[in-house]
């Protein structure tokens, strides 16, 4: 354009003639640039129609992209408007135990041994906003148990957690059961869980919660690891509900209390009642022995536990209380109703700025996320706690009476007796997702063939999750 206007100023000056046949090739000239001007808007229109149908069609039907992706321990993969999520999910856990096992009263000999505790691989995720689900095996023990295998529908209320789930699950009956084996503060959850068969079943329930409260209700079957050898699967129905009227960054005041009721299945093979039985491991060890359980004698039983817990910065408490009353078979002795009972008392402090984590939706303890990890490069010295605690089981109510009964199929409750444990421990969480674990252990044996052992152990535990 300035040089058109400079030739048009040389133009005026010029000749007329000049002037005539330059003013011809100055509107040749524009008429050319207009044309380049049309075929530019063209090309922007074009371009923008090709924007907005792209636009239109990534709206109704998403695209090849639609993805995001964020780690929590491994990617979670999820749709931009949340439809859809996946995630792989899995821990690994490998301990060294080494226990004496006073062999002069018990007759078992000491044990030194490594096993790969859990090696768990599986998958959860959402299925149209609302659908969830979550699968996942444990492959430990050179051997495959399905643990949990549910689908749930959640969001059906304004709370944190509102979820129907049908499939395989905990029957919640239990603070630190329902706390993941991967938080619990020792490397062991408490005898009374094993002893009174508290476990994964196959059932519908209803779990719900909010910032103060939870709750859950179920009825279950047997699980996946006896699902084949019953003509009348086992009953149970279990409640529980939680409150924690004080939960904020520093202080945490949690209180519960749950109830369970259970009714012993029937073998396809036998037509018998396929009776309960209540037992527990020395020192809280995975590879010891059991020295304190009952033979196969409960028909039905009912069981309540209370729960209570405090946390105050670094420092925090916890106990729970069970109580179980069983029917004993006719059988083996009639009219017997024996009273089991188990409790545990626990503290721990952290010798780094760091807490326990409480999610009161679920009524349990989560993830310890150390402030200061440790990883190359960070400089960090990650989490220190230091605990201890008592536990106890007492399965000694009732011997009497079962080994004095003279039913047709009366058994001996030899081994029936209590037994008193002892527990120091320090964990080191390196990480959100690694920890490395210390327990030494002494259980006392009180009633029964092995009144007056003592139990000692040490256990170690290395362990990752994602």
């Amino acid at each position: 354009m300035l040089a058109g206007a400079s030739a048009f100023g040389l133009l005026v000056s010029g000749s007329p003639a000049a002037k005539a046949a330059s003013m011809e090739e100055l509107q040749a000239q524009m008429r050319a640039m207009q044309a380049q001007m049309q075929e530019l808007q063209r090309q922007v229109n074009q371009a923008k129609s090709e924007a907005a149908s792209a636009k239109a069609s990534s709206g109704s039907g998403g695209s090849d992209l639609d993805l995001k992706v964020k780690w929590k321990g491994a990617p979670e993969l999820s749709s931009s408007d949340g439809k859809f999520k996946f995630k792989v999910r899995g821990r690994l856990m490998g301990d060294f135990n080494s226990i004496d096992q006073d062999e002069a009263i018990t007759g078992e000999p000491n044990v030194n041994g490594v096993e790969l505790r859990r090696a768990r691989l599986g998958v959860e995720g959402v299925v149209y906003y609302d659908w969830k689900y979550k699968f996942e095996v444990d492959f430990a023990g050179d051997a495959s148990e399905v643990k949990d295998a549910y689908i749930a529908y959640a969001n059906w209320a304004d709370w944190e957690k509102s979820e129907i789930l049908i499939g395989q699950f905990k029957t919640a009956n239990s603070l630190e059961d329902m706390t993941s084996s991967r938080f619990i503060t020792f490397m062991e959850r408490s005898a009374f869980i094993e002893a009174f068969g508290i476990d994964r079943q196959i059932g519908t329930g209803v779990w719900a919660g909010d910032e103060h409260w939870s709750f859950q209700t179920g009825y279950f079957g047997g699980n996946t690891s006896n699902q084949e050898t019953w003509f009348d699967s086992e009953s149970t129905f279990s409640v529980r509900g939680t409150v924690a009227p004080i939960n904020n960054d520093t202080t945490v005041v949690h209180l519960g209390a749950n109830y369970r009721h259970r009714d012993a299945g029937t073998s396809d093979e036998t037509g018998f009642a396929e009776l309960f039985r209540y037992r527990a491991r020395a020192a809280d060890l995975h590879l010891a022995d059991r020295f304190v359980q009952t033979p196969f004698i409960g028909e039905n039983d009912d069981m309540f536990v209370l729960e209570g817990a405090a946390v105050y910065k670094r420092f925090s408490v916890q106990g729970e209380y069970a109580q179980l009353e069983t029917n004993v078979a006719p059988g083996i002795a009639p009219g017997v109703k024996p009273t089991y009972n188990g409790w545990y008392i626990e503290g721990s402090v952290f010798l780094t700025d760091d807490m326990r984590n409480y999610e009161a939706d679920e009524g349990a303890f989560g993830r310890v996320k150390p402030k200061n990890p440790v990883y190359g490069g960070s400089g960090g010295w990650g989490a220190w706690q230091l605990a201890g605690k008592y536990d106890v089981i007492d399965l000694s109510d009732g011997a009497a009476a079962i080994n004095a009964s003279g039913a047709p199929n009366a058994v001996m409750c030899e081994e029936c007796g209590e037994q008193k444990t002892w527990l120091i421990g320090l964990n080191w969480w390196l990480t959100d997702y690694t920890a490395l674990k210390f327990n030494v252990t002494q259980s006392e044996i009180e009633g029964g063939v092995n009144d007056g052992a003592d139990i000692t152990g040490f256990g170690m535990r290395a362990q990752i999750d994602w």
